[in-house]
């Protein structure tokens, strides 16, 4: 079942279903052609003039408008240049065409404002044996002005589908700003290929470094109670949400998917497996998709990255 934004099909997978269950299945890995036909993110966009009611042009701001169906996704300043979609997912062919990466999903939230495209890398991070981090890039790219085209990194957890993402204080991944001239495609591949290979190393370091830090009870407290921002607070003004978002990631710290309630691992992998599956989600039922979204770019991203952050101080103390 592909549950989508648009109106139709806008996610594609290779091989098995996506690990957050939107999409339609392909049974080899795509182009970036065959990954927008596939996700139906072919559309062009355009610019168009804006006018107030009294037939005045608007000078500072346009509209960016689907050709396809004519509707407006987005106001923009005059500034402003539209990156098709089929030109976004073309950067990721001179990856895939070198064979250093594997197209594997794409889609778009909200009305179309905004499209992705994931690739896997080869090889993966051993933890354990039974503990297999996959290596992914993701590119994201916004038709309304709200952010540039973006080429980041989302490794997910394979024993339960978890997504890491990381606070990047040294790489931010590729950012291309919707003005001006925009790099070539293979530069930016390149660029893109290289942070990634040299921050995945990083990453694997920093999580044999986590799954051998063992956590006390007042270690875990502390780490939970400074991620919900209760650690300066009497028990009397925590709130009772957050004092039920904490029982919750306790118990995830002992019985989620592949942990033990034993190391740093665990602890960081409780709050990866809240935000992707149990974090109350506004109009979930309504738009499926709004949890990929707030995991990706929105308040669960931004735990995340708070928790991989704090864990990374609890090493180097």
């Amino acid at each position: 079942m592909a549950h989508n934004i648009m109106e139709g099909k806008r996610v594609f997978t290779v091989g098995e279903g996506a690990w957050h269950g939107l999409g339609v299945t392909l049974a080899n890995p795509a182009t970036a052609k065959e990954a927008i036909e596939a996700a139906q993110l072919d559309y062009k966009l355009e610019l168009q003039p804006m006018y107030l009611k009294s037939e005045r042009k608007v000078e500072s701001r346009q509209a960016v408008v689907n050709k396809n169906t004519g509707k407006e996704i987005g106001i923009v300043g005059n500034r402003y240049k539209i990156i098709q979609n089929v030109d976004a997912f073309n950067f990721f062919d001179v990856l895939v065409g070198e064979g250093q990466a594997i197209y594997h999903t794409a889609g778009a939230l909200g009305q179309g404002e905004r499209i992705w495209i994931s690739a896997k890398l080869p090889s993966n991070i051993v933890v354990k044996q039974d503990d297999i981090v996959e290596k992914f890039l993701l590119l994201s790219n916004s038709h309304d002005g709200t952010s540039s085209l973006k080429m980041f990194f989302t490794p997910i957890r394979v024993v339960c589908q978890n997504t890491l993402n990381m606070a990047m204080k040294d790489a931010k991944g590729v950012s291309i700003h919707h003005t001006g001239n925009t790099m070539s495609k293979i530069d930016i591949a390149r660029k893109t290929l290289g942070i990634a290979i040299d921050y995945y190393s990083q990453f694997e370091g920093m999580i044999k470094q986590m799954d051998q830090f063992r956590m006390t009870e007042e270690l875990t407290n502390d780490y939970f109670d400074r991620l919900l921002k209760i650690n300066d607070k009497t028990t009397d003004e925590v709130s009772t949400r957050a004092k039920h978002k904490k029982e919750e990631l306790i118990s995830l710290f002992h019985s989620g998917k592949g942990n033990h309630g034993e190391t740093l691992w665990d602890a960081y992998n409780a709050v990866t497996e809240y935000v992707d599956y149990h974090k109350t989600i506004r109009n979930e039922e309504k738009n499926p998709t709004s949890r990929l979204k707030d995991q990706w770019f929105g308040e669960g991203a931004t735990l995340k990255e708070l928790a991989y952050s704090d864990a990374l101080e609890l090493i180097a103390k």
